[in-house]
């Protein structure tokens, strides 16, 4: 028994050298770990401490800081536009000529009355002679066919009156065969052939009377289809003696030429623009924008015109329906389309405005503005920065609507701010 109790103990012994023996061999290792350790966490501390160090303060120059103030906000759409004349003038080729002299040139002002250029009147003159011939023979046709419409009714009517003279004997006739058959002189069949020969000349007299009113009719008729196809004719010679005239092309008001054909000998269709004339007493706009925009579009959508520092309000009058090259165009009318600022050809920046509100928070649109609906900037409190969440409204092209996380006379940052995102505030120093 007691050599089993000294080999127990012997056991147990052993048994408390092995796990002190692992213990310390944990312990060796995590001092092998520790330095290791150490390193990454001082590291980490000193890239987050020389973070700190770099970023905590700014210059102020470096930041765009707007003040929150009440006022109005439109929601607008951008737009590019150039200035024409409101209201153009083209004159066409009054007929198929050639162009033989031009006298005014582009951009030249004109009064009404003033000769442009001209055109060749041969072709036109010789056209119009013939006209004139025709119409002329037109006429004596028209004379003679209405005496010989004329004549024919006399005939007519001459032959009636023969045969109210001839019904006159044959009822004399009749009368006496009906006496001398009352005292045997005549027989009843020379009384029945009387009265044949009287009912045969009434029967031929109003044939007579009904060709009479037939031509009578018809004679009119015939009579107002030549009037009416000689007063077509005669219409036709002065529309082509007015066509003469306008071979001589003339400025029909007053205004500046914006556009001229000056090929001098090339033949022009009739109907063909030679000249553009523009009133410049009034004026409107020609915009264009992105085919994106084309459904935000709508005929009488307010409109603001910039011209440098002017301001013109006007409306969509106009939208084309076709696209070219990815842009859709569209005419605004102004409210002053005298104004003084108006010129042919000047370039204006156009903005429709799709939303209005008056009297919100704003702030003044800056680099550092995301299109989300809300975003972190950051308030300005001397010179403090902290970062607080905004929520945006309505946004046009110089300001943002705040609906939230600001209030009047809060001073932020609008401007890029990315190198501070991770910081929650920084200081900011005044530029020396």
């Amino acid at each position: 028994m007691f050599g089993i109790g000294i080999g127990s103990i012997v056991a147990k012994e052993a048994n408390m050298d092995k796990q002190i023996s692992q213990s310390e061999q944990k312990k060796n290792r995590l001092k092998g770990y520790a330095p290791w350790i150490i390193g990454v966490l001082v590291l980490v501390g000193a890239y987050y401490g020389m973070r700190k160090v770099f970023t905590k303060k700014a210059d102020s120059k470096d930041f765009h800081i707007v003040q929150v103030e009440k006022g109005d906000i439109r929601q607008t759409l951008s737009a590019a536009g150039i200035v024409v004349a409101a209201s153009e003038r083209v004159i066409n080729a009054p007929v198929s000529t050639e162009i033989e002299e031009v006298l005014i040139s582009t951009g030249t002002a004109v009064k009404a009355g003033d000769l442009i250029l001209k055109l060749d009147q041969e072709y036109t003159q010789l056209e119009y002679d013939r006209l004139n011939d025709e119409l002329s023979l037109r006429r004596n046709n028209i004379d003679k066919l209405k005496l010989q419409y004329d004549k024919d009714l006399r005939d007519i009517d001459y032959q009636d009156q023969i045969k109210a003279l001839q019904l006159s004997e044959l009822k004399a006739q009749l009368s006496d065969q009906e006496r001398l058959l009352s005292i045997g002189g005549a027989t009843a069949e020379d009384v029945e052939a009387a009265n044949l020969k009287l009912s045969i000349a009434k029967i031929e007299k109003k044939v007579l009377e009904n060709e009479l009113a037939f031509k009578r009719s018809v004679n009119t008729t015939d009579k107002n289809n030549l009037q009416l196809e000689y007063n077509i004719q005669r219409k036709r010679l002065t529309e082509l003696k007015r066509k003469l005239t306008e071979t001589q092309v003339k400025s029909p008001q007053n205004g500046v030429i914006t556009w001229i054909n000056e090929d001098i000998g090339k033949t022009v269709a009739e109907g063909e623009p030679l000249v553009k004339i523009a009133n410049l007493n009034r004026f409107k706009v020609e915009a264009t924008t992105s085919d994106r925009n084309s459904e935000k579009l709508q005929i009488g959508l307010p409109v603001e015109v910039r011209i440098g520092k002017d301001r013109l309000a006007g409306k969509i009058d106009r939208i084309l329906p076709e696209i070219v090259n990815n842009t859709v165009r569209f005419f605004i009318t102004l409210d002053e389309d005298d104004h003084d600022a108006l010129r042919p050809s000047l370039r204006t920046e156009i903005y429709v405005i799709q939303n209005e509100k008056k009297d919100v928070l704003r702030a003044k649109r800056g680099s550092g503005l995301k299109g989300t609906k809300t975003q972190f900037l950051y308030t300005v409190n001397e010179n403090q920065a902290t970062k607080v969440r905004v929520t945006k409204g309505l946004v046009s092209a110089e300001y943002f609507e705040v609906t939230a996380g600001l209030k009047e006379g809060d001073k932020v940052i609008v401007s890029e701010t990315e190198d501070f995102d991770h910081m929650d505030s920084f200081i900011i120093e005044k530029s020396k």
